[in-house]
């Protein structure tokens, strides 16, 4: 029997069970038999562990529902980042390093975005092409493309925040996302991701596939199928890749501060070209839901979870509830409370 203490976390509506493992030994946990559990138990998008390594930097590991590891998650660093701020303050300051997938991120503690959620900013070094392409699609600067092999028709950018993302834009109310009556139906997406990730030979270890129109000038909607766990309310490096794609096909400027909406709230994106390259800064609240422990068998069950509220709801639920409001008011757009 294991007791670990865990938070319940989540950023911009993208929800976790995050982990301490410098308190908590998750050794021998059977990871994708428990992320499963956990996604059903407690309607979370993954698992989180912030960890530390022998040169003393904060790293993060993300876990995806169906057990899979990912090189990346841009709401999740969030949450450990503040985690390993309120816990370690003495190592974290305003400014610290996270470690994610064998990269370096800048966290930042940034002023509240909405009401007084606890705000982070994650500086995300971004690249055009990777490993992750193969040779005939992945040439320097694959921006407004298709991929014959999709069957969309789409023009995917693609890029590489950590993990693979292609990104297309679409108008809002195309049959893609919000259609002629103005109402997300995030269906076809869900067959697209689906089918992205059936092409192996295209996308040799999966991909991101998200959907994005621009609302008015420095505001966009992003919708996502994540690889390892389908549609979810809000990914961080989808949010990040969509606005840097903005920028790149002229949508947005850089420097400029993108306001990207999507299911569960809102986030702040600032694309920037850089002499190391693309860099965009996402901002975002990293929201604690509730705390405490967890009881884990041997064959890796929850046998028993005691945890109690921690951040009060309102302005989390405030955030979601006033996006779709707005989104309403403003563009005629609607997201059905069962989507």
């Amino acid at each position: 029997m294991k007791i670990c203490d865990c938070t319940l976390c989540s950023g911009s509506g993208n929800r976790f069970l995050m982990f301490d493992t410098l308190r908590s030994d998750l050794s021998g946990l059977n990871i994708a038999a428990f992320a499963a559990e956990a996604s059903q138990r407690f309607g979370v998008d993954g698992l989180l562990l912030l960890t530390r390594d022998a040169r003393r930097r904060f790293g993060m590991r993300m876990f995806n529902t169906d057990g899979s590891e990912a090189e990346m998650c841009g709401n999740g660093i969030r949450c450990v980042a503040r985690l390993a701020r309120d816990r370690y303050p003495e190592d974290a300051g305003t400014q610290f390093i996270v470690t994610s997938g064998g990269r370096e991120y800048r966290l930042i503690c940034e002023e509240p975005i909405f009401g007084t959620l606890p705000t982070f900013g994650a500086e995300i070094p971004l690249s055009l092409h990777g490993g992750d392409f193969p040779p005939s699609l992945a040439g320097e600067g694959f921006v407004g493309r298709t991929i014959p092999q999709t069957e969309s028709g789409l023009p995917f950018t693609f890029l590489s925040p950590g993990n693979p993302h292609v990104v297309a834009c679409v108008e809002p109310r195309s049959e893609w996302l919000f259609g002629s009556d103005g109402r997300l139906d995030t269906g076809r997406l869900a067959a697209l991701g689906q089918r992205a990730n059936r092409l192996r030979e295209v996308f040799p270890r999966g991909i991101n596939v998200s959907l994005f129109c621009r609302l008015d000038e420095g505001r966009i909607f992003a919708a996502t199928y994540e690889r390892g766990v389908g549609i979810t309310s809000s990914c961080g490096t989808a949010m990040t890749s969509c606005a840097t794609a903005a920028a790149l096909l002229g949508l947005c400027g850089f420097g400029t501060t993108v306001e990207v909406w999507n299911r569960g709230g809102r986030v702040r994106c600032l694309p920037q070209r850089t002499p190391q390259g693309l860099v965009t800064r996402l901002t975002g609240d990293a929201t604690f839901e509730a705390e405490g422990t967890l009881r884990l068998g041997d064959d890796s069950r929850i046998a028993a979870a005691d945890t109690a509220p921690l951040d009060p709801p309102d302005d989390r639920l405030r955030m979601a509830r006033e996006t779709r409001r707005e989104l309403n008011e403003t563009y005629g757009l609607t997201i059905p409370d069962h989507d």
